[in-house]
């Protein structure tokens, strides 16, 4: 089955396809300038940071509107 689908992919230039696809991607990939650990830490803060927030935030709004409708019914 393995061979039949190879032979198929081979046969209708599919393969040409994925393998140029994996070398743009490669040649893309090496134009990229990736974070320093210093600032990749920095960055993991600053998300660590904003996800305590906005999850206060969200505690909050919760105990208040159960407070509301506790105190409306």
């Amino acid at each position: 089955m393995i061979a039949v689908a190879f032979a198929i992919l081979w046969w209708s230039g599919q393969l040409v396809r994925i393998k140029n696809y994996i070398d743009e991607t490669r040649d893309e990939l090496k134009k990229c300038t990736w974070p320093t650990w210093n600032e990749l830490k920095g960055s993991t803060v600053v998300v660590f940071i904003s996800i305590a927030i906005l999850g206060g935030f969200t505690v909050l709004v919760d105990l208040l509107f159960n407070f509301i409708v506790h105190w409306i019914t």
